[in-house]
Protein backbone atom coordinates (compact mmCIF):
# COMPACT_ATOMS: atom_id res chain seq x y z
CA UNK A 1 0.00 0.00 0.00
CA UNK A 2 3.04 2.36 0.95
CA UNK A 3 4.41 1.73 -2.81
CA UNK A 4 1.11 2.45 -3.98
CA UNK A 5 0.70 5.91 -2.36
CA UNK A 6 4.37 6.85 -2.87
CA UNK A 7 4.01 6.10 -6.81
CA UNK A 8 1.08 7.86 -6.70
CA UNK A 9 2.09 11.27 -5.12
CA UNK A 10 5.21 10.94 -7.16
CA UNK A 11 2.76 10.37 -10.66
CA UNK A 12 1.10 13.57 -8.82
CA UNK A 13 3.97 15.86 -8.66
CA UNK A 14 5.66 15.20 -11.60
CA UNK A 15 2.17 16.09 -13.44
CA UNK A 16 1.73 19.34 -11.19
CA UNK A 17 5.00 19.65 -11.93
CA UNK A 18 4.49 19.90 -15.79
CA UNK A 19 1.49 21.70 -15.36
CA UNK A 20 3.07 24.29 -13.84
CA UNK A 21 5.74 24.80 -16.23
CA UNK A 22 3.02 24.34 -19.43
CA UNK A 23 1.25 27.07 -17.69
CA UNK A 24 4.51 29.17 -16.97
CA UNK A 25 6.01 28.44 -20.56
CA UNK A 26 2.58 30.17 -22.06
CA UNK A 27 2.91 32.99 -20.13
CA UNK A 28 6.14 33.49 -20.65
CA UNK A 29 5.40 33.09 -24.66
CA UNK A 30 2.51 35.69 -24.29
CA UNK A 31 4.38 38.32 -23.12
CA UNK A 32 6.92 38.13 -25.42
CA UNK A 33 4.51 38.20 -28.21
CA UNK A 34 2.37 40.62 -26.80
CA UNK A 35 5.35 43.44 -26.01
CA UNK A 36 7.34 42.53 -29.06
CA UNK A 37 6.68 44.79 -32.55
CA UNK A 38 8.10 42.92 -35.50
CA UNK A 39 5.37 40.15 -35.82
CA UNK A 40 1.89 41.74 -36.38
CA UNK A 41 -0.01 38.43 -36.14
CA UNK A 42 1.94 37.45 -32.92
CA UNK A 43 0.86 40.77 -31.27
CA UNK A 44 -2.56 40.56 -32.31
CA UNK A 45 -3.06 36.80 -31.53
CA UNK A 46 0.19 35.49 -28.46
CA UNK A 47 0.86 32.28 -28.47
CA UNK A 48 -1.73 31.00 -31.02
CA UNK A 49 0.05 33.45 -33.71
CA UNK A 50 2.67 31.39 -33.41
CA UNK A 51 1.51 28.35 -35.25
CA UNK A 52 0.96 29.85 -38.17
CA UNK A 53 4.93 29.34 -38.94
CA UNK A 54 4.90 25.71 -37.73
CA UNK A 55 1.83 24.87 -39.76
CA UNK A 56 3.18 27.19 -43.28
CA UNK A 57 6.70 24.80 -42.39
CA UNK A 58 5.09 21.34 -42.06
CA UNK A 59 3.10 22.76 -45.08
CA UNK A 60 5.88 21.87 -47.52
CA UNK A 61 6.51 18.49 -46.14
CA UNK A 62 2.45 17.62 -46.24
CA UNK A 63 2.48 18.66 -49.73
CA UNK A 64 4.92 16.72 -50.94
CA UNK A 65 4.04 13.54 -49.71
CA UNK A 66 0.38 13.97 -49.01
CA UNK A 67 -1.10 15.80 -50.88
CA UNK A 68 0.32 16.77 -54.77
CA UNK A 69 -0.12 14.92 -57.60
CA UNK A 70 2.77 13.18 -59.32
CA UNK A 71 2.64 15.45 -61.72
CA UNK A 72 2.16 19.07 -60.09
CA UNK A 73 5.30 19.62 -57.85
CA UNK A 74 7.58 22.60 -58.47
CA UNK A 75 10.38 22.84 -59.27
CA UNK A 76 10.76 19.19 -60.00
CA UNK A 77 7.43 16.93 -59.74
CA UNK A 78 7.73 13.28 -58.17
CA UNK A 79 7.16 11.31 -61.79
CA UNK A 80 10.53 13.22 -62.48
CA UNK A 81 11.90 12.55 -59.31
CA UNK A 82 11.48 8.73 -59.61
CA UNK A 83 12.25 8.41 -62.39
CA UNK A 84 15.91 9.71 -61.72
CA UNK A 85 15.96 7.36 -58.12
CA UNK A 86 14.71 4.10 -60.20
CA UNK A 87 17.39 5.12 -62.67
CA UNK A 88 20.53 5.79 -60.30
CA UNK A 89 19.30 2.38 -58.57
CA UNK A 90 19.28 0.39 -61.92
CA UNK A 91 16.06 -0.38 -61.15
CA UNK A 92 13.34 -1.42 -63.59
CA UNK A 93 11.42 2.16 -65.01
CA UNK A 94 8.48 0.80 -67.04
CA UNK A 95 5.25 1.86 -65.84
CA UNK A 96 1.71 0.44 -66.34
CA UNK A 97 -1.71 1.08 -67.59
CA UNK A 98 -0.82 4.86 -69.00
CA UNK A 99 0.73 7.56 -69.20
CA UNK A 100 -0.11 10.15 -65.96
CA UNK A 101 1.18 13.10 -68.26
CA UNK A 102 -1.12 15.40 -69.85
CA UNK A 103 -0.01 15.59 -73.89
CA UNK A 104 -2.69 18.05 -74.53
CA UNK A 105 -1.10 21.49 -72.97
CA UNK A 106 0.44 23.99 -75.85
CA UNK A 107 3.74 23.84 -75.81
CA UNK A 108 4.21 19.73 -74.98
CA UNK A 109 6.88 17.76 -77.31
CA UNK A 110 5.99 14.79 -79.00
CA UNK A 111 8.61 12.77 -80.58
CA UNK A 112 7.35 11.52 -83.92
CA UNK A 113 8.79 8.10 -84.18
CA UNK A 114 8.97 6.16 -87.39
CA UNK A 115 6.84 3.33 -89.19
CA UNK A 116 10.19 1.69 -89.68
CA UNK A 117 12.21 2.15 -86.32
CA UNK A 118 16.08 1.03 -86.00
CA UNK A 119 16.82 -2.27 -85.03
CA UNK A 120 19.40 -3.26 -82.45
CA UNK A 121 21.36 -4.54 -84.91
CA UNK A 122 21.54 -1.72 -87.06
CA UNK A 123 21.80 1.12 -83.80
CA UNK A 124 25.59 2.79 -84.19
CA UNK A 125 27.15 4.05 -80.62
CA UNK A 126 27.49 7.69 -80.35
CA UNK A 127 30.56 8.70 -80.63
CA UNK A 128 33.08 11.29 -78.89
CA UNK A 129 32.93 14.69 -80.56
CA UNK A 130 36.03 16.84 -80.30
CA UNK A 131 36.13 20.39 -78.86
CA UNK A 132 38.70 22.72 -79.39
CA UNK A 133 40.01 21.76 -83.03
CA UNK A 134 42.51 24.38 -83.06
CA UNK A 135 44.28 24.01 -79.07
CA UNK A 136 47.51 22.38 -78.34
CA UNK A 137 45.46 19.46 -76.77
CA UNK A 138 41.70 18.71 -77.85
CA UNK A 139 39.12 17.19 -76.35
CA UNK A 140 37.20 14.23 -77.64
CA UNK A 141 34.27 14.25 -74.88
CA UNK A 142 32.71 10.84 -74.80
CA UNK A 143 29.38 11.42 -73.04
CA UNK A 144 26.49 14.12 -74.77
CA UNK A 145 25.14 14.06 -70.66
CA UNK A 146 27.20 15.45 -68.18
CA UNK A 147 27.26 17.06 -64.74
CA UNK A 148 26.88 20.76 -64.85
CA UNK A 149 28.51 23.63 -62.51
CA UNK A 150 28.49 22.89 -58.89
CA UNK A 151 31.24 24.11 -56.55
CA UNK A 152 33.00 22.49 -53.70
CA UNK A 153 31.59 24.87 -50.96
CA UNK A 154 27.84 25.00 -52.42
CA UNK A 155 28.04 20.75 -52.58
CA UNK A 156 29.89 18.83 -49.62
CA UNK A 157 32.83 16.72 -50.13
CA UNK A 158 31.90 13.55 -49.58
CA UNK A 159 29.13 14.96 -52.81
CA UNK A 160 31.85 15.99 -54.72
CA UNK A 161 33.79 13.24 -54.58
CA UNK A 162 30.50 10.89 -55.35
CA UNK A 163 30.58 12.96 -58.46
CA UNK A 164 33.70 12.51 -59.20
CA UNK A 165 34.12 8.83 -59.70
CA UNK A 166 30.42 8.62 -61.18
CA UNK A 167 31.49 10.43 -63.61
CA UNK A 168 34.51 8.63 -64.14
CA UNK A 169 32.67 5.52 -64.52
CA UNK A 170 29.94 6.76 -67.11
CA UNK A 171 32.65 8.72 -69.49
CA UNK A 172 31.20 12.47 -68.70
CA UNK A 173 32.86 15.03 -67.35
CA UNK A 174 32.40 17.32 -64.21
CA UNK A 175 31.91 20.88 -63.92
CA UNK A 176 33.96 22.44 -60.79
CA UNK A 177 31.55 25.17 -60.75
CA UNK A 178 32.95 28.43 -59.95
CA UNK A 179 34.39 27.64 -56.53
CA UNK A 180 37.80 26.27 -57.94
CA UNK A 181 38.96 23.02 -58.63
CA UNK A 182 39.45 20.91 -55.55
CA UNK A 183 41.23 17.61 -54.50
CA UNK A 184 37.75 16.67 -54.41
CA UNK A 185 37.38 17.34 -58.04
CA UNK A 186 39.81 15.50 -58.77
CA UNK A 187 39.66 12.04 -56.64
CA UNK A 188 37.61 9.99 -58.23
CA UNK A 189 39.51 10.44 -61.67
CA UNK A 190 36.65 12.42 -63.90
CA UNK A 191 37.30 14.42 -66.77
CA UNK A 192 37.17 17.95 -65.46
CA UNK A 193 35.27 21.18 -66.86
CA UNK A 194 37.46 24.08 -65.01
CA UNK A 195 34.89 27.12 -64.52
CA UNK A 196 36.03 30.26 -64.52
CA UNK A 197 33.90 32.16 -62.36
CA UNK A 198 33.87 36.28 -61.83
CA UNK A 199 35.41 36.02 -58.44
CA UNK A 200 38.18 33.90 -60.20
CA UNK A 201 38.58 31.45 -57.45
CA UNK A 202 41.39 28.86 -57.67
CA UNK A 203 43.02 31.14 -60.44
CA UNK A 204 42.98 34.61 -58.84
CA UNK A 205 45.60 36.88 -57.45
CA UNK A 206 45.64 39.01 -54.37
CA UNK A 207 43.69 41.78 -56.26
CA UNK A 208 41.00 39.58 -57.14
CA UNK A 209 42.16 39.42 -61.40
CA UNK A 210 43.38 36.28 -63.32
CA UNK A 211 46.78 35.19 -62.25
CA UNK A 212 48.65 33.22 -65.46
CA UNK A 213 50.76 31.12 -63.31
CA UNK A 214 47.74 29.72 -61.03
CA UNK A 215 46.19 28.89 -64.71
CA UNK A 216 48.79 27.21 -65.34
CA UNK A 217 49.30 25.35 -62.54
CA UNK A 218 45.36 23.88 -63.07
CA UNK A 219 45.85 23.27 -66.49
CA UNK A 220 48.83 21.28 -65.62
CA UNK A 221 46.16 18.54 -64.24
CA UNK A 222 45.96 15.46 -66.96
CA UNK A 223 42.65 15.63 -66.03
CA UNK A 224 41.15 18.81 -66.53
CA UNK A 225 39.98 19.08 -70.17
CA UNK A 226 38.35 22.56 -70.73
CA UNK A 227 37.85 25.73 -69.46
CA UNK A 228 34.28 27.98 -68.82
CA UNK A 229 34.58 31.42 -68.62
CA UNK A 230 31.47 32.41 -66.67
CA UNK A 231 29.64 35.07 -67.89
CA UNK A 232 26.41 34.14 -65.93
CA UNK A 233 23.76 31.42 -65.30
CA UNK A 234 19.96 31.24 -65.45
CA UNK A 235 19.06 31.44 -61.75
CA UNK A 236 20.80 34.46 -61.60
CA UNK A 237 21.59 36.28 -64.10
CA UNK A 238 23.37 40.09 -63.94
CA UNK A 239 24.62 38.50 -60.12
CA UNK A 240 27.37 36.89 -59.00
CA UNK A 241 27.38 33.68 -57.02
CA UNK A 242 26.35 33.79 -53.51
CA UNK A 243 27.98 31.54 -50.83
CA UNK A 244 26.88 32.23 -46.89
CA UNK A 245 29.87 32.46 -44.83
CA UNK A 246 27.83 29.69 -42.97
CA UNK A 247 29.47 27.83 -45.56
CA UNK A 248 32.57 28.88 -45.91
CA UNK A 249 35.03 26.60 -44.15
CA UNK A 250 38.75 27.08 -43.49
CA UNK A 251 39.52 24.27 -46.44
CA UNK A 252 37.34 26.12 -49.01
CA UNK A 253 38.52 29.60 -47.98
CA UNK A 254 41.95 28.39 -48.79
CA UNK A 255 40.73 26.95 -52.57
CA UNK A 256 38.94 30.00 -52.96
CA UNK A 257 41.79 32.57 -51.62
CA UNK A 258 38.88 34.57 -49.38
CA UNK A 259 38.47 34.80 -45.43
CA UNK A 260 37.08 31.76 -43.56
CA UNK A 261 33.29 32.46 -42.06
CA UNK A 262 32.56 35.40 -44.61
CA UNK A 263 29.51 35.45 -47.20
CA UNK A 264 31.29 34.74 -50.95
CA UNK A 265 30.02 37.18 -52.92
CA UNK A 266 30.97 37.21 -56.68
CA UNK A 267 31.00 40.48 -58.81
CA UNK A 268 28.44 40.27 -60.91
CA UNK A 269 30.41 40.23 -63.87
CA UNK A 270 34.41 40.22 -65.10
CA UNK A 271 35.77 43.61 -64.56
CA UNK A 272 37.89 42.89 -67.31
CA UNK A 273 34.86 41.92 -69.57
CA UNK A 274 33.19 44.96 -70.67
CA UNK A 275 32.34 44.27 -74.54
CA UNK A 276 32.46 41.24 -76.86
CA UNK A 277 36.28 41.76 -77.89
CA UNK A 278 37.02 41.89 -74.17
CA UNK A 279 35.57 38.41 -74.25
CA UNK A 280 37.31 37.04 -77.19
CA UNK A 281 40.66 38.44 -75.89
CA UNK A 282 40.02 36.71 -72.85
CA UNK A 283 39.08 33.55 -74.25
CA UNK A 284 42.52 33.76 -76.02
CA UNK A 285 44.24 34.32 -73.20
CA UNK A 286 42.95 31.47 -71.41
CA UNK A 287 43.34 29.04 -73.98
CA UNK A 288 46.87 30.39 -74.97
CA UNK A 289 47.77 29.94 -71.22
CA UNK A 290 46.64 26.23 -70.96
CA UNK A 291 46.15 25.12 -74.12
CA UNK A 292 43.15 23.50 -73.33
CA UNK A 293 39.58 24.25 -75.05
CA UNK A 294 37.77 27.74 -73.36
CA UNK A 295 34.59 28.64 -74.15
CA UNK A 296 31.89 30.39 -72.17
CA UNK A 297 28.94 29.96 -69.83
CA UNK A 298 25.71 32.38 -70.15
CA UNK A 299 22.16 33.15 -70.40
CA UNK A 300 20.44 34.77 -73.10
CA UNK A 301 18.07 37.87 -72.46
CA UNK A 302 18.67 39.75 -76.06
CA UNK A 303 20.62 37.87 -78.62
CA UNK A 304 22.38 41.21 -80.64
CA UNK A 305 25.22 40.79 -78.93
CA UNK A 306 25.12 37.08 -80.41
CA UNK A 307 25.42 38.52 -83.32
CA UNK A 308 28.14 40.82 -82.96
CA UNK A 309 30.16 37.65 -81.60
CA UNK A 310 30.00 36.18 -84.98
CA UNK A 311 31.39 39.02 -87.16
CA UNK A 312 34.07 39.70 -84.57
CA UNK A 313 35.07 35.76 -84.53
CA UNK A 314 35.02 36.34 -89.05
CA UNK A 315 37.17 39.72 -88.99
CA UNK A 316 39.53 37.96 -86.59
CA UNK A 317 39.40 34.73 -87.86
CA UNK A 318 37.83 31.20 -87.20
CA UNK A 319 40.45 30.47 -84.64
CA UNK A 320 39.38 33.06 -82.39
CA UNK A 321 35.83 31.50 -81.51
CA UNK A 322 35.23 29.92 -78.38
CA UNK A 323 35.02 26.67 -79.13
CA UNK A 324 31.98 26.36 -76.77
CA UNK A 325 29.10 28.35 -75.43
CA UNK A 326 26.98 26.73 -72.53
CA UNK A 327 23.82 27.86 -72.60
CA UNK A 328 21.89 28.06 -69.06
CA UNK A 329 18.26 28.21 -69.04
CA UNK A 330 16.21 31.44 -67.26
CA UNK A 331 14.72 28.43 -64.74
CA UNK A 332 18.08 26.74 -64.12
CA UNK A 333 18.79 26.17 -60.30
CA UNK A 334 21.30 27.53 -57.54
CA UNK A 335 21.99 27.10 -53.92
CA UNK A 336 20.89 30.71 -53.15
CA UNK A 337 19.54 33.67 -55.61
CA UNK A 338 17.40 36.76 -55.25
CA UNK A 339 13.23 35.42 -56.05
CA UNK A 340 13.36 38.50 -59.02
CA UNK A 341 16.02 36.95 -60.47
CA UNK A 342 15.02 33.32 -59.93
CA UNK A 343 11.97 34.34 -60.74
CA UNK A 344 11.67 36.44 -63.83
CA UNK A 345 15.33 37.04 -65.77
CA UNK A 346 16.75 35.30 -68.65
CA UNK A 347 15.24 33.42 -71.19
CA UNK A 348 14.38 29.63 -71.02
CA UNK A 349 15.92 27.80 -73.01
CA UNK A 350 13.21 26.42 -74.71
CA UNK A 351 13.53 30.01 -76.63
CA UNK A 352 16.90 30.57 -76.58
CA UNK A 353 18.53 27.33 -77.96
CA UNK A 354 16.84 27.61 -80.91
CA UNK A 355 17.79 31.41 -81.14
CA UNK A 356 21.38 30.38 -80.55
CA UNK A 357 22.05 27.51 -82.75
CA UNK A 358 20.72 29.76 -85.48
CA UNK A 359 22.70 32.69 -85.47
CA UNK A 360 25.91 30.23 -85.25
CA UNK A 361 24.59 28.29 -88.28
CA UNK A 362 23.69 31.76 -90.01
CA UNK A 363 27.47 32.78 -89.59
CA UNK A 364 28.74 29.50 -90.53
CA UNK A 365 30.23 28.82 -87.35
CA UNK A 366 27.47 26.20 -85.75
CA UNK A 367 30.03 23.08 -86.18
CA UNK A 368 32.87 25.53 -84.69
CA UNK A 369 31.09 26.14 -81.74
CA UNK A 370 29.80 23.18 -79.68
CA UNK A 371 26.73 24.26 -78.00
CA UNK A 372 26.63 22.82 -74.28
CA UNK A 373 23.16 23.18 -72.52
CA UNK A 374 21.54 23.24 -68.91
CA UNK A 375 18.67 23.95 -67.28
CA UNK A 376 15.99 21.52 -65.58
CA UNK A 377 17.09 18.96 -68.42
CA UNK A 378 16.75 15.94 -66.41
CA UNK A 379 15.00 13.54 -67.92
CA UNK A 380 15.02 11.40 -71.06
CA UNK A 381 12.73 13.49 -73.44
CA UNK A 382 14.25 16.53 -71.69
CA UNK A 383 17.59 15.76 -73.49
CA UNK A 384 16.65 14.22 -76.40
CA UNK A 385 14.36 17.48 -77.19
CA UNK A 386 18.02 19.75 -76.52
CA UNK A 387 19.78 17.50 -79.45
CA UNK A 388 16.73 17.70 -82.08
CA UNK A 389 16.72 21.49 -81.20
CA UNK A 390 20.54 22.19 -81.37
CA UNK A 391 22.88 21.38 -78.67
CA UNK A 392 25.69 18.89 -79.00
CA UNK A 393 25.87 18.25 -75.25
CA UNK A 394 23.39 18.84 -72.51
CA UNK A 395 24.59 19.75 -68.53
CA UNK A 396 22.70 18.36 -65.51
CA UNK A 397 23.08 19.60 -62.01
CA UNK A 398 19.81 18.96 -60.25
CA UNK A 399 19.33 15.62 -62.10
CA UNK A 400 22.35 14.48 -60.35
CA UNK A 401 21.92 15.86 -57.49
CA UNK A 402 19.07 13.46 -56.78
CA UNK A 403 21.04 10.59 -58.05
CA UNK A 404 23.10 11.28 -55.19
CA UNK A 405 19.48 11.43 -52.83
CA UNK A 406 18.56 14.76 -52.98
CA UNK A 407 14.69 15.04 -51.78
CA UNK A 408 14.29 18.75 -53.10
CA UNK A 409 13.83 19.69 -49.29
CA UNK A 410 15.11 22.88 -50.48
CA UNK A 411 17.40 23.93 -48.12
CA UNK A 412 20.83 24.19 -50.21
CA UNK A 413 21.34 27.54 -48.18
CA UNK A 414 20.79 26.50 -45.25
CA UNK A 415 23.66 24.47 -44.53
CA UNK A 416 20.63 21.93 -43.16
CA UNK A 417 20.82 19.49 -46.28
CA UNK A 418 19.08 16.41 -44.33
CA UNK A 419 20.76 13.97 -47.59
CA UNK A 420 24.28 15.46 -46.75
CA UNK A 421 24.53 16.72 -50.03
CA UNK A 422 25.22 21.23 -49.58
CA UNK A 423 25.64 20.76 -46.35
CA UNK A 424 28.93 20.60 -44.70
CA UNK A 425 27.71 19.91 -41.23
CA UNK A 426 29.77 16.49 -40.26
CA UNK A 427 26.86 14.55 -38.88
CA UNK A 428 24.52 15.07 -41.77
CA UNK A 429 27.24 14.21 -44.10
CA UNK A 430 27.28 10.85 -42.41
CA UNK A 431 24.36 9.73 -44.63
CA UNK A 432 26.29 10.14 -47.76
CA UNK A 433 28.68 7.21 -48.47
CA UNK A 434 30.71 8.43 -51.63
CA UNK A 435 31.09 5.09 -52.84
CA UNK A 436 27.50 3.61 -52.65
CA UNK A 437 26.57 7.58 -54.58
CA UNK A 438 29.44 7.03 -57.61
CA UNK A 439 27.53 3.80 -58.46
CA UNK A 440 24.16 5.76 -58.16
CA UNK A 441 25.65 8.53 -60.27
CA UNK A 442 26.95 6.48 -63.03
CA UNK A 443 23.78 4.27 -63.61
CA UNK A 444 21.66 7.72 -63.82
CA UNK A 445 23.91 8.73 -66.81
CA UNK A 446 24.21 5.61 -68.40
CA UNK A 447 20.58 4.98 -67.94
CA UNK A 448 19.35 8.35 -69.35
CA UNK A 449 22.12 7.76 -72.41
CA UNK A 450 19.88 4.60 -72.94
CA UNK A 451 16.59 5.63 -73.25
CA UNK A 452 17.47 8.75 -74.96
CA UNK A 453 19.24 6.55 -77.82
CA UNK A 454 15.49 4.74 -77.45
CA UNK A 455 13.63 7.59 -78.65
CA UNK A 456 16.04 8.33 -81.26
CA UNK A 457 15.25 4.43 -82.90
CA UNK A 458 12.24 5.38 -82.34
CA UNK A 459 12.31 7.99 -84.66
CA UNK A 460 14.51 6.03 -87.28
CA UNK A 461 18.11 7.45 -86.55
CA UNK A 462 20.68 5.25 -85.27
CA UNK A 463 22.12 7.50 -82.79
CA UNK A 464 20.78 10.57 -80.79
CA UNK A 465 22.73 13.46 -82.83
CA UNK A 466 21.28 12.40 -86.03
CA UNK A 467 17.76 13.27 -84.27
CA UNK A 468 16.46 16.88 -85.82
CA UNK A 469 13.77 19.15 -85.60
CA UNK A 470 11.85 17.43 -88.16
CA UNK A 471 11.88 14.36 -85.75
CA UNK A 472 9.88 16.66 -82.92
CA UNK A 473 6.25 18.12 -82.85
CA UNK A 474 4.93 20.96 -80.75
CA UNK A 475 1.30 20.95 -79.56
CA UNK A 476 -0.34 24.50 -80.40
CA UNK A 477 -3.32 26.07 -79.02
CA UNK A 478 -5.70 24.81 -80.84
CA UNK A 479 -4.76 21.23 -79.92
CA UNK A 480 -2.57 19.90 -83.07
CA UNK A 481 0.85 19.55 -83.30
CA UNK A 482 2.92 20.96 -86.19
CA UNK A 483 6.70 19.93 -86.48
CA UNK A 484 10.02 21.71 -84.43
CA UNK A 485 11.47 22.16 -88.47
CA UNK A 486 8.43 24.70 -89.25
CA UNK A 487 7.84 26.43 -85.78
CA UNK A 488 11.51 27.19 -86.08
CA UNK A 489 12.92 26.62 -89.41
CA UNK A 490 17.03 26.56 -90.25
CA UNK A 491 17.83 29.73 -91.44
CA UNK A 492 20.40 29.88 -94.50
CA UNK A 493 24.31 30.38 -93.90
CA UNK A 494 24.99 33.78 -95.06
CA UNK A 495 26.99 33.84 -98.49
CA UNK A 496 29.97 35.22 -97.31
CA UNK A 497 30.73 32.98 -94.42
CA UNK A 498 29.37 29.63 -96.35
CA UNK A 499 33.17 28.91 -96.89
CA UNK A 500 34.01 29.50 -92.91
CA UNK A 501 31.70 26.09 -91.85
CA UNK A 502 33.70 23.56 -90.60
CA UNK A 503 32.76 19.90 -91.24
CA UNK A 504 31.89 17.55 -88.24
CA UNK A 505 35.06 14.69 -89.99
CA UNK A 506 37.18 17.41 -89.84
CA UNK A 507 36.91 17.76 -86.30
Amino acid sequence: MNNTFSMLELLTTVFVFSLGLIILTIITLFIIDITQTKDAVRKNYPVLGRFRSLFSTLGEFFRQYFFAMDREEMPFNRAEREWIYHAAKDDDNTVAFGSTKSLSPSGTIIFANCPFPTLEKDAARTEPMTIGPYCNQPYAAKSFFNISAMSYGSLSAPAIRALSAGAHKAGCWLNTGEGGLSPHHLKGGADIIMQIGTAKYGVRDENGLMCDEKLKEVAAHKQVKMFEVKLSQGAKPGKGGILPGSKVTANIANIRGIPEGQDSISPNRHPEINSVDDLLDFIHRVRAVTGKPTGFKSVLGGYEWIEELCQKVHARGIKSAPDFITLDSGDGGTGAAPMPLIDNVGLQIKESLPMLSDILHKYGLRERIKIVVSGKLITPAEVAWAICTGADFINSARGFMFSLGCIQAMKCNKNTCPTGITTHNKRLQKGLDPADKAAKVSNYCLNLVHDVEVIAHSCGVSEPRLLRRKHLRIVQDNGGSIPMSELYPRPEILPKYAHTNIKKKAL
